[in-house]
């Protein structure tokens, strides 16, 4: 039965959380203040902490940062609580080793959801541990050695220099070795155009974009841009911590992005219930691989315009997001992306998506949620 540590200095919202826990059949133990939950999580090595930030003694990131600090409780994924004043600190928590967030007030079946996704990608990794026998996982094992020893050649290299320098491009370009592109779209966007004034387009627009841009600074994007009617973002490795890669980011991204289609749609269908519009929604791609982000310079004054992400993964994200949206898939992602998330995520359909242009279909799959 697995051991949850809660650390909630409200009352009110502790008990809430330990009897929704409990009601599942989770072990509970409840503190009072961060140095209280350390302290327990110390002598009792839970399987996750759920830790307020804002709190007396020791706040969330502070034990955050106690945990990833030791050895015995470094890989423990921890969830934090924070209310919606709160949302912009918490870059800073999934940068520095939280796993997941959840803003309060929040719904009990939001509470099991997020429980249950770190849940099962803890017991996943337990268990690909157990199966470290067999040969087939020893060979994966060799090649995942490989690919971190070669991980940490190109991390050692880009801390000995800032820049790649290269005769083919711009000194300052940056390099991403490792990155997951999230590109969202909304499909519909032609149709509210032509039946919405450009004020009420305008506002619908900036209602969602505004949503988009806080989940995917919340998650820790490297960069964002608008690409006509769609954002494209990019999840680097360079924020990754023991327990969160970029992909997961993105996954979670691209989830709160949904999200927050669901709720523009719900005030779509209340302000416009007699234009005939067609429902509100968004289509998200996920892919991963190299990208890099260059500097355009406006050619005449020779001064930077902007900052532009290039590579196979930007193009092809983008590509899988229109072919997905044609086979009915809300979120699409790619194995590569899967792959790095396993165990923590739903998959529905899995299909070899053909891209314009591109020699070899790519192998993908619809993301439904995360574990439960």
């Amino acid at each position: 039965m697995p051991l949850i540590v809660v650390t909630e200095d409200d009352a009110g919202t502790r008990m809430l959380v330990g009897s929704v826990l409990r009601k599942d059949g989770y072990q509970v133990l409840l503190a009072e203040n961060g140095a209280q939950g350390l302290a327990m999580a110390e002598q009792s090595k839970p399987d996750l902490v759920i830790s307020d930030i804002q709190m007396p003694e020791m706040n969330g990131f502070e034990m955050l940062a106690a945990l990833r600090a030791r050895p015995n409780l470094a890989s423990t994924p921890v969830i934090l609580l924070t209310s919606l004043q709160e949302r912009a600190h918490m870059r800073q928590g999934m940068n520095t080793g939280a796993d997941d967030y959840i803003t309060k007030p929040f719904h009990p079946a939001e509470l099991r959801e997020a429980v249950a996704a770190q849940l099962g990608k803890r017991e996943m990794n337990r268990a690909m541990q157990n199966l470290a026998v067999d040969a087939a996982v020893q060979s994966a094992l060799a090649d995942q050695k490989h690919k971190l020893a070669k991980l940490y050649e190109q991390r050692l290299f880009k801390e000995l220099q800032d820049r790649w320098p290269t005769g083919d491009g711009d000194e300052a370009d940056v390099r991403l070795t490792g990155a997951t592109v999230l590109f969202v779209d909304m499909p519909h966007y032609g149709v509210m155009a032509e039946k919405l004034s450009e004020d009420e387009l305008s506002d619908l627009v900036k209602r969602f974009y505004a949503s988009v841009g806080d989940t995917v600074h919340l998650f820790g994007a490297r960069h964002m841009q608008f690409v006509g009617d769609g954002l494209l973002a990019i999840f680097a490795e360079e924020a990754d911590t023991r327990s969160v890669n970029h992909g997961l980011r993105a996954v979670r991204a691209a989830l709160g992005l949904i999200d927050s289609a669901h709720r523009l749609r719900h005030h779509q269908e209340k302000q416009f219930a007699d234009r005939g519009l067609p429902r509100f929604e968004v289509n998200v791609a996920l892919h991963s691989g190299p990208v890099t982000l260059t500097r355009v310079h406006e050619p005449l004054h020779n001064t930077l315009a902007q900052v532009l992400p290039v590579g196979d993964a930007v193009v092809a994200a983008m590509q899988l997001q229109k072919q997905a949206y044609g086979m009915g898939w809300t979120i699409a992602a790619s194995m590569t992306v899967l792959r790095s998330v396993t165990g923590a995520v739903r998959i529905g359909s899995r299909a070899l998506v053909d891209l314009p242009g591109r020699s070899a279909a790519l192998d993908a799959a619809e993301l439904l949620g995360l574990a439960q």
